[in-house]
């Protein structure tokens, strides 16, 4: 969002735009509340909420624009594999962070990566110890993939307890650096090149993190079942077989009023909706030095223009 704020004000020198990163929880309330004119959001509105947004937006409905797609890499610290990515179904990876495969060398691994010599090295799975958005969706794939592999209901608190932790990205990928054997996840653009990541299990075939990836299985994946053509929500297709889709992935939501009271908060926020929809802006998220995110598709850009089109003044 810095840098989305800094690229509108390069074109749009006369608007004053401010973002304050208070979390996905914090910002709804506010722009519910008419705080904000516009908010971000890793989850889609709730039923009571939309019932609140028709009355902030002045009888209009909400805008929900799937403008960031993150990839969630599976990330694990083993130098000297001699592959940039151990090859993983679903049910293996269930196994690994729910302590059921112990060993690095374990049969369930070896089976997939044939030539790969495994060392002998017991697994630690490393989760985040605060909830996150990361972990929500994590979660989410494995119990949409994993089968009896994964126990737990989805969830951005960790299921399990006595594991080892880190405190946000920075203090998890610390973790995973600090000893051989672990094993986490976390934003792809934050893991460094000191660590592997998995390519995990999509149909027959093996699909590394990508944007590229992640951006198409948001492609695939149907709209949700309350999805309208002003909130483009969309079901992840955890489970989809389609090659090159990467399912792990995190999308987070840009929202706004489909009316205002005045012309101007309506220039403006189309204005800076549009320029975060655009290929210049979402190639600057894209930059590895700012956010990694997976832009989106030309099809999925051209929906999203036609609901900020849809933005209007509300009548008297």
């Amino acid at each position: 969002m810095t840098a989305w704020v800094a690229g509108f004000q390069d074109t749009h020198p006369d608007v004053v735009t401010s973002y304050d990163p208070v979390g996905s929880g914090t910002g709804r309330e506010m722009f519910l509340n008419s705080a904000v004119l516009f908010a971000g959001s890793d989850a889609a509105m709730k039923e009571k909420e939309l019932a609140r947004a028709q009355e902030r937006c002045f009888g209009g409905d909400v805008v929900e624009l799937p403008l960031y797609i993150s990839p969630i890499a599976i990330a694990y610290n083993l130098p000297g594999l001699g592959t940039d990515h151990l090859r993983l179904r679903p049910e293996t990876i269930a196994a690994l962070f729910n302590g059921d495969i112990t060993r690095w060398n374990d049969p369930a691994i070896a089976e997939t990566n044939p030539g790969v010599t495994l060392p002998d090295l017991p697994v630690v799975p490393v989760n985040f110890f605060n909830d996150t958005a990361t972990t929500e969706n994590f979660t989410e794939y494995l119990a949409a993939t994993a089968g009896d592999a994964w126990p737990h209901e989805p969830s951005e608190t960790w299921p399990r307890s006595g594991t080892q932790s880190g405190a946000q990205t920075s203090g998890l990928i610390g973790t995973l650096q600090g000893a051989e054997g672990t094993i986490g996840y976390a934003d792809a653009a934050q893991v460094p090149d000191t660590l592997g990541t998995v390519a995990v299990g999509v149909g027959e075939d093996f699909v590394p993190v990508s944007p590229e990836a992640a951006a198409a299985v948001v492609d695939v994946s149907p709209p949700a079942p309350d999805a309208t053509d002003l909130r483009l929500t969309v079901d992840l297709a955890r489970d989809t077989t389609q090659p090159d889709t990467y399912p792990v992935v995190l999308i987070s939501y840009t929202l706004a009023c489909s009316r205002y009271d005045n012309e101007t908060d309506v220039a403006n926020v189309k204005a800076m909706l549009s320029y975060i929809a655009s290929e210049p802006g979402q190639q600057r998220a894209a930059d590895p030095s700012v956010a990694g995110s997976a832009p989106i598709s030309e099809a999925l850009r051209q929906r999203v223009d036609a609901a900020i089109g849809q933005i209007a003044v509300a009548a008297p």
